[in-house]
């Protein structure tokens, strides 16, 4: 992690991209169990460093794996996370709830699985979502099925990873899905792709397609 800082700090924001002005807080969904070291920990990372230098605040579930990674991505450049945190006391085994290992500078505390899920939603304005297990998917289905009905003024989505292509091709071909639902989210693969479709989707405010981003 530090050879990677040391390449941000040599080469500046790789992306040439600035921040969006309407745009101030991005969640960041990804899966609980990536570890230092695999890739899709790594990619987490380097999406929130990225975000963090341009001047947002990474949004994330307090938790370990891919939730520890965008906050320590972000830290290490200076950056502010807000931690959305359930800790379950029990009938929730398989939940991994908040990590004191994942450094929040904020920390929202929720009482159910849900609310997390819906606070997460509410703090983020644009949403980035990695490979992940049930948790993500469900996350990324009420992200996903929300834009749809506030379409116009919905969070945008940003997919992240080749392998999302297949994913919603399979989706398109197999679901009923409306015209409106595949115009909210864009499918990127580089922390610099991020950031630019952030701004993309800067101008879809500026031409009335997100008006609830608007300043």
């Amino acid at each position: 992690m530090e050879t990677l800082l040391k390449i941000w700090r040599k080469l500046g924001d790789p992306s040439g991209t600035e921040k969006a002005l309407s745009i101030s807080q991005v969640a960041i969904f990804g899966f609980a169990d990536s570890k230092p070291g695999d890739k899709l920990y790594h990619e987490a990372f380097e999406v929130a460093s990225a975000l963090a230098q341009a001047g947002y605040t990474v949004v994330d579930g307090g938790g370990p794996g891919g939730m520890e990674a965008a906050s320590r991505g972000a830290k290490v450049v200076g950056g502010k996370v807000v931690g959305v945190t359930f800790s379950p006391t029990g009938g929730a085994n398989h939940f991994e709830g908040r990590d004191l290992n994942n450094p929040l500078d904020v920390e929202i505390k929720t009482k159910s699985y849900l609310e997390r899920t819906l606070t997460l939603l509410e703090q983020g304005q644009v949403y980035v979502i990695f490979n992940g297990a049930s948790g993500t998917m469900s996350e990324f289905a009420m992200a996903w099925g929300m834009a749809r009905i506030y379409f116009g003024h919905h969070k945008p989505l940003i997919l992240y990873g080749k392998f999302w292509k297949k994913i919603m091709k399979s989706l398109k071909n197999n679901l009923m899905l409306r015209p409106e639902e595949v115009k909210v989210y864009k499918i990127v693969d580089s922390p610099g792709g991020v950031l630019r479709a952030i701004k993309d989707f800067e101008g879809e405010i500026a031409r009335g397609e997100h008006k609830h981003l608007a300043t």
